[in-house]
């Protein structure tokens, strides 16, 4: 249902392996072979760098742009652009706004930055948004899709 799907964090689309994949993975799977796992990391570490995504500090213009990307998936809101309102039947709610500063701020740790930007929010949009943004009957009739209407709102909403 949708509303168990906000409570995810990230869509992440994976599509079917090619032909040399699939059978690497077939050949993998169907052997003896045991493969000897090696811990990476632990528990603290994990807490330790969850703690230091949320010290990444993301600027009042990055978070306003944010919240005005998912308050314009709403078709129902006053900021909702007429494509929105054509094609959505249900938009994202508060926990996106949360999820694209917080996968921001992650992605610019990766990047080995010490600030969220917006391009960090425009990157991590799809993944925060594509399972939240629910397209009505007419969007699918016309075969448009979340992430079309997600791309639209980065063309479209300006930070």
């Amino acid at each position: 249902p949708e509303a168990q799907l906000d409570r995810f964090m990230f869509n992440i689309q994976i599509d079917y392996p090619t032909l040399d994949q699939e059978k690497q993975i077939v050949a993998a799977t169907t052997c003896s072979y045991q493969p000897v796992l090696e811990k990476v990391v632990n528990a603290e570490k994990i807490l330790e760098i969850q703690d230091l995504v949320r010290k990444v500090p993301a600027s009042s213009h990055v978070i306003g742009y944010a919240v005005k990307l998912v308050r314009s998936s709403r078709p129902k809101e006053m900021e909702a652009l007429p494509f929105v309102k054509e094609w959505t039947e249900w938009g994202a709610g508060p926990r996106a706004s949360q999820y694209l500063i917080l996968a921001a701020k992650a992605r610019s740790i990766m990047d080995q930055r010490y600030v969220a930007s917006v391009e960090d929010v425009q990157a991590v949009i799809p993944s925060i948004l594509r399972h939240r943004m629910i397209t009505n009957f007419k969007a699918q009739a016309e075969g448009i899709t979340s992430l079309q209407i997600i791309e639209r709102l980065l063309q479209e909403v300006r930070p």
